[in-house]
């Protein structure tokens, strides 16, 4: 994939990117002509069950990481060229320990994991759930990572890296928490930009327990010469701190610039595993309305505010396909979002961010029992239950841009689909029957294009502010464009 022109000659710069159920390696090449992406190694990611919980198989992850820097050098060295630096962006909210000798002491819980569900009641009842919202701004998830923390038994010694910060630990043995990703915890102050440590003394936990902050563009460290020799990448290569939080990098890559100057009226669907719906704003929404209704205050590249709800997303589609396989049936995708499309208008729907499909476990089954508690009848059939993902999924997007509209006093003219769900055209012609505004889908690789080209900018590859970095992704990709069907959008809002 290549982006348009706007950047200076000889910048390659590697991206490590990770999901939660995938991960690669991407090479970005910045020339005057743009951008171009060569993803040089995919490996699989996902949680096990382990030590009594769903954990992430860390250490598998980072060899993976390891082999993906090696593919780097490789494919770089190939060509006569010399990597810049390093990004890395992964999921929010999850951490692994550290103790004083920089030692991982157990395989990281994931989000999905149920244990901080009993921890909600405790935290609140020494922090008023009012006052969290008003420091920290963060949408109310029972996994979030100030509930995951209070079930921790013993924290002594030990250091909270969140993910991607571990990960660049473990590559340069520095220890920073990047601040789009520390805006995920519950224990950052949305308005100051730093830790409220306030909290952390509340709940009992060290003021030093997480490291210092760093912002999006600075210099983590360089690489320790142990895994410089590993990944063949010479020991002064930078590990520069990216929108760590893969969400932050995807939507530094929207390329709102596109819609006739009017980037300020968008609206951004980061549509993957989850969907992370809402808008981009200068100052935090702290009100109770906000609260109410649930809304996130996360920090962005160049200090914007990422005002957004988490909204179920394909994992629903994805964990259907994996009980479908495990029964002997694996439908094409595209024959099956076709066959759901074939089918009528104001089928039944679920709340797809309900807490109740957060954990993997027979997703076509618990869909048609949810969709029984609403009193409707769901047919088991890949197709009908496919459809019902996807009228679920694009009513969901459009309350929650109505619901952003009216909190933030904001209104959207267009709103931009990230990520693989742009490729989903029939979810993308769904949101644009449901919320009524046209859709603009693409780019798919907006996390990773986010990742190099903050990486980009901080060696000087490329120059301005975040406009210009979406500028350049506007320019030189392919997007598809969705008109909304009035026809379609009665049928589709509720």
């Amino acid at each position: 994939m290549s982006t348009g022109a706007g950047a200076a000659e000889g910048g390659v710069f590697a991206a490590v990117d990770i999901g939660a159920s995938s991960g690669r390696v991407i090479l970005g090449r910045v020339t005057s002509a743009g951008v171009a992406l060569e993803t040089v190694h995919r490996f699989p990611n996902g949680v096990v069950e382990r030590d009594g919980g769903l954990r992430w198989d860390f250490d598998a992850l980072f060899a993976e990481v390891l082999a993906g820097l090696r593919a780097a050098a490789a494919a770089a060295a190939a060509r006569g060229e010399k990597i810049a630096s390093v990004g890395i962006d992964t999921w929010a909210v999850d951490y692994g320990l550290v103790d004083s000798a920089g030692n991982l002491v157990a395989q990281p819980y994931s989000y999905r994991d149920d244990r901080s569900r009993t921890a909600v009641a405790p935290v609140h009842a020494k922090l008023d759930p009012a006052r969290l919202y008003q420091t920290t701004g963060l949408q109310f998830l029972q996994f979030n990572t100030i509930y995951q923390l209070a079930t921790e038994k013993d924290l002594d010694g030990l250091q909270a890296l969140l993910i991607p910060d571990l990960i660049a630990f473990l590559l340069t043995g520095v220890r920073r928490t990047e601040a789009t990703n520390a805006s995920t915890t519950g224990l950052f102050d949305a308005v100051a930009g730093e830790w409220a440590t306030e909290f952390f003394a509340a709940l009992g936990l060290r003021k030093d327990l997480f490291p210092p902050l760093i912002q999006p563009g600075e210099t983590v460290g360089t690489l320790l010469p142990d895994i410089a020799g590993q990944v063949d990448l010479p020991p002064e290569t930078p590990v520069v701190a990216v929108g760590s939080h893969d969400t932050a990098s995807a939507v530094a890559a929207v390329p709102a610039v596109a819609d006739g100057g009017r980037g300020e009226n968008f609206a951004y669907i980061s549509s993957g595993t989850w969907s992370l719906v809402g808008l981009e704003l200068k100052h935090p929404v702290l009100t109770g309305a906000s609260r109410e209704a649930n809304f996130t205050n996360e920090r962005g590249v160049d200090g914007t505010i990422r005002y957004l709800r988490n909204v179920g997303g394909l994992w629903l589609l994805s964990e259907c396909q994996r009980t479908w396989a495990g029964e002997g049936f694996q439908p094409d995708l595209a024959a099956l979002l076709t066959a759901a499309a074939a089918l009528p208008v104001g089928g039944p729907r679920i709340n797809a961010d309900d807490p109740y499909f957060i954990a993997p476990d027979n997703m076509p089954g618990r869909i048609r029992a949810a969709v029984r508690r609403t009193g409707e009848v769901l047919a088991d059939d890949p197709a009908a239950i496919t459809r019902c993902i996807m009228d679920s999924l694009a009513a969901g997007y459009a309350r929650t841009i109505t619901t952003a509209e009216r909190l933030a006093n904001r209104e959207v003219d267009v709103v931009h689909v990230v990520g693989g769900g742009s490729q989903n055209t029939l979810l993308c012609q769904l949101t644009a029957n449901a919320t009524g505004r046209p859709v603009v889908a693409g780019p798919v690789e907006a996390t990773a294009l986010g990742n190099v080209l903050v990486q980009a900018q901080a060696a000087g590859a490329v120059d301005g502010g975040l406009a210009e970095l979406r500028r350049i992704v506007a320019t030189g990709t392919s997007l598809d464009r969705y008109q909304p069907l009035v026809a379609a959008r009665q049928g589709c809002v509720n």
